[in-house]
């Protein structure tokens, strides 16, 4: 049985909590960019080489990776205008060589966005972005550059995304003949923590499919998709802007592609600032890891570590800051809401929007993991497990405090949110027990679970046996409680006897190589996904480089601090780095303004739906950064963070 205290009004809190759905543009199939009567259209995934012009002799000293890359031909993109698609930018899609090995044989078609610098005549060259992810699209990275990154940036370079070969909106990587193949295939994968053992068996056995399909019907662009081939790629674009150098920002695993950039073309490197920062020998692992890869870089440790932060800071700002508090002790309450859901799913239902949404304990962990993401962690994490333990109170017969509570406003946010993120991975995977595998020819094919795996299969090193995960993934269970089997789950298609594609070209080291100039590298105390030790371990390891720490809350500190986006624009910009030892803080701290009382004027009658800014108007918001890059959360389907 489940009891309470009575609880004050939530809606504020909860119209916070909200907001966090709220997304950058993206679609949930592959996507072609259709170019005006200008452009060119998007090539196949494997095409015949282009005609390019000849590229120049390679610079002095290059590397020897260097002089293979230049023997690739330098692409003339064909511009064109596509604010009808994106609201800004202009496009383009080149071809890069399949195999930088015989690089005038078989192409891939890349997608790049570029948003013009506004002061062309100061304009220092090329900001090449990466949101992470795996698998993230940099062209919709780019398309919302105005919104998050400094002015400064934005006057002095042109900035471009790109999506990384096999993703999005460039030649895609396709593992299954169709949708409705597909989709019967990866039906065990809509339970993203399995538990059960069905639940595990079923996961094992979609993860072993996907292995297999994208280790023969996949290939060869599944094979060709490792970290090492997008840097190549990236210096082939760095070449055609005409950069001599390339200036580059990277988020999450795109710290993984600065790393590996400025490793293979040391003397290429102008500015290389990584945020939210992977530890490069812990992506790669070793011939003998028998561990997957978010265990290794620590992920489900850094998560498990931020949420029991935010408990404890709840605990110790009281109720006046923090409604759990006012429940009682929020870890005990955490593990009755967890262990609850583990017994039996929440039925939810919002007549008068037609939603009957089922939250389950795979749900539930996948949804507090992605309000980690957030800087307003604290608050959205308070408000949706305060909603879903008053509910499941309710469900037992008990509502204290009901006549300060709306519970149907926490039914009708809670429903929304879990159908936003059941549809990440639902729309592939549920529609198995409905589409046989000769159906779904005619169906928008999504490829994002096989354009993320494909890069994280083929960078490292995997346990040999998908049978092998229900293990692994209790080992993660002692080391970082509910939150570790869930990392662990991600890449359990990359058993090394599972998917067998290997890119006998990918990138293991060293990560020791001096580059021309020093790499900013920026880790945050509170990161749930990249851990502090990440941006420390390759700060050791990379000759020159400045490390940089801050100690704030969500995915990466870019645009959650001002000091740390501050020191990245300065470094970009001029090349300055900060002092050695500096320490940032977040711009927003959990449980620091009193909440709200019953009856306050502020205080909506209905948790209002509505998109907070991200512009320079959001200034004006209090306590809301105005800068958020749009990183990528783990999961296959996974919108941007905004």
């Amino acid at each position: 049985m489940i009891t309470s205290r009575p609880v004050r009004l939530l809606t504020v809190a909860f119209s916070a909590a909200v907001l966090v759905s709220s997304t950058v543009t993206a679609s949930a199939v592959p996507r072609t960019i259709e170019p005006g009567a200008s452009g060119p259209a998007t090539a196949d995934a494997v095409g015949a080489a282009p005609e390019h012009r000849r590229p120049g002799p390679p610079p002095p000293r290059a590397s020897a990776e260097a002089r293979k890359v230049d023997r690739a031909p330098t692409p003339r993109p064909d511009w064109w205008d596509c604010g009808s698609i994106f609201g800004v930018g202009e496009c383009a899609t080149v071809e890069l060589p399949l195999d930088y090995d015989r690089p005038r044989a078989a192409t891939t078609s890349v997608a790049l966005l570029r948003i013009p610098a506004s002061d062309q005549e100061n304009r220092i060259g090329t900001l090449f972005l990466n949101p992470g992810g795996p698998g993230g699209s940099g062209v919709e990275t780019a398309a919302v550059a105005t919104t998050f990154l400094g002015p400064e940036v934005l006057e002095r370079f042109d900035v471009i995304g790109f999506d990384p070969r096999g993703t999005n909106y460039s030649s895609n990587v396709r593992c299954f003949r169709n949708a409705g193949e597909q989709a019967a295939a990866l039906s065990g994968l809509a339970v993203r923590l399995p538990v059960t053992r069905a639940e595990q068996d079923a996961h094992v056995a979609s993860a072993t499919a996907l292995g297999r399909a994208c280790s023969t019907h996949g290939k060869p662009l599944s094979a060709s998709m490792s970290t090492a081939q997008v840097a190549r790629d990236l210096d082939v674009l760095r070449r055609m802007v005409g950069d001599d150098q390339l200036s580059y920002l990277g988020f999450s695993y795109g710290s993984y592609l600065g790393t590996v950039y400025a490793n293979m073309f040391p003397e290429r490197v102008r500015a290389v600032a990584v945020d939210g920062v992977v530890d490069p020998h812990a992506w790669v692992g070793t011939r003998d890891a028998h561990t997957p890869v978010f265990t290794r870089v620590g992920s489900g440790e850094a998560s498990a570590r931020t949420f029991d932060e935010i408990l404890t800071r709840c605990a110790d700002a009281g109720p006046q800051f923090c409604n759990l508090a006012g429940l009682g002790d929020p870890h005990t309450i955490f593990e009755q809401v967890a262990d609850l859901l583990q017994e039996s799913p929440l039925l939810i239902e919002v007549p008068e929007l037609g939603l009957e949404v089922e939250v389950d304990y795979s749900l539930f962990m996948a949804v507090f993991l992605q309000l980690m993401y957030s800087p307003e962690a604290g608050a959205l994490v308070d408000a949706e497990l305060t909603w879903l333990y008053l509910l499941l109170q309710e469900r037992a017969g008990e509502t204290p405090g009901a006549e300060q509570v709306d519970l149907d406003a926490a039914r009708r946010g809670l429903a929304l949110k879990a159908q936003r993120l059941q549809g990440d991975v639902g729309r592939q995977a549920h529609a198995g027990g409905r589409a046989g595998a000769d159906s779904g020819s005619n169906f928008p094919y999504d490829n994002w679970t096989e354009a993320q795996l494909a890069v994280l299969c083929t960078d490292g090193r995997h346990a040999p046996h998908t049978q092998m995960w229900p293990r692994l993934a209790d080992a993660e269970q002692e080391r970082a409680p509910r939150f570790g089997p869930l990392w662990a789950w991600i890449t359990a298609s990359c058993a090394e006897r599972t998917w067998t594609a290997r890119d006998s070209s990918a990138y293991s080291g060293p990560f020791t190589r001096e580059p021309a100039n020093p790499l900013l590298v920026v880790g945050n105390d509170w990161d749930p996904a990249t851990p502090r030790e990440g941006a420390e371990a390759l700060a050791a390891l990379q000759p020159g480089s400045r490390l940089l720490l801050s100690d704030n809350w969500g995915h990466t500190a870019y645009g959650t601090s001002a000091c740390a986006t501050g020191a990245i624009d300065a470094y970009l910009i001029d090349l300055e780095l900060p002092d050695e030892g500096t320490v940032c803080a977040g711009d927003v701290q959990p449980f620091t303004t009193p909440l709200p009382q019953p009856g306050d004027p502020e205080v909506p009658s209905e948790p209002e739906m509505s998109t907070r800014s991200l512009g320079p108007e959001a200034a004006d918001e209090p306590g809301v950064p105005d800068r958020l890059p749009p990183v990528v959360p783990p999961f296959p389907g996974s919108a941007p963070r905004q």
